[in-house]
């Protein structure tokens, strides 16, 4: 993996643009990316330091890896503009597993949501190496989690290369095909999750006196800090619990009243219900 192009430039691009240039994991001038918004692809590229490319297919011809991070619904087509960039004499050929096409013979990750290792091989076959990763927005900020869907076509050496590049941007996790959608609602939906329960607290804080811009970093690096002593310790969560819930204390009876007002059962059926949804669409 010498040269890797960016087919699309949202935040999550950005964040993984910049999280391997700033690890020093990838150098500038061998990250390519190509957006239909060029001044602002241009102002992002002097920003955070890669390549800023004017189309596609001179974007897919430069590199070797491809990280497809455009909204999903325009997969399709930007799938069709490469097969309409091989096909010359404009014969009208579509995208299949035996239509050539400009991504032939290289490695694709996406990050699109939905569309997995499946998708992409009815459609392009065993031509293209294909790779289903998972980000969430955490990343953004070096702490992300990066589901990697189990079924891929990358070669091992090329598959730890990728995943060892995307360690700069946080956790990098395994993921069997058939639980990519659940992983993805707990480690995608999650962070609005936590957002929630954080602005809560804030409110709470601010009901009994703490100043709105006090009470926010308080609530933030609270949960910031349990999370990492759970992830360090390795410690059941329950175990945590117990060590700061004494007899007749205080923090029993927070933990009563969370209780009696469903706390764990509003948190399982948050996630019954994106699977639920899922499930319809």
């Amino acid at each position: 993996m010498e040269k890797i192009g960016f087919i699309g430039m949202g935040n999550m691009a950005k964040a993984l643009a910049s999280g391997f240039i700033k690890s020093g994991k990838m150098k500038g001038e061998n990250v390519f990316a190509y957006a239909p918004h060029q001044d602002k692809l241009k102002e992002n590229a002097e920003a955070i330091g890669f390549v800023p490319m004017p189309s596609v297919q001179e974007l897919v011809s430069a590199v070797d890896t491809m990280i497809m991070a455009c909204k999903p619904y325009q997969i399709d087509s930007v799938l069709q503009s490469l097969v309409n960039a091989y096909d010359r004499e404009g014969n009208g050929a579509k995208v299949t597993p035996d239509t050539p096409s400009l991504l032939d013979g290289k490695a694709l990750l996406s990050i699109a949501a939905g569309w997995d290792f499946e998708a992409y091989q009815e459609r392009l076959g065993s031509k293209v190496r294909i790779q289903f990763i998972m980000p969430n927005t955490p990343a953004m900020v070096g702490s992300g989690v990066m589901l990697f869907e189990d079924k891929n076509s990358l070669k091992p050496d090329e598959r730890n290369e990728v995943k060892g590049l995307f360690m700069a941007l946080g956790m990098v996790a395994d993921m069997a095909s058939n639980l990519m959608g659940i992983g993805g609602a707990i480690t995608g939906c999650g962070p609005a999750f936590v957002d929630m329960m954080i602005e809560a607290y804030a409110d709470a804080a601010v009901k009994y006196g703490i100043p709105r811009p006090v009470a926010y970093p308080l609530i933030s690096q609270t949960i910031m800090g349990t999370a990492k002593l759970q992830l360090i310790t390795g410690l059941h969560p329950g175990i945590l619990k117990d060590q700061v819930t004494s007899p007749a204390g205080t923090t029993i009876r927070g933990v009563a009243k969370l209780e009696e007002c469903g706390f764990r059962n509003a948190c399982i059926s948050s996630i019954d219900a994106i699977m639920d949804f899922k499930k319809k669409g």
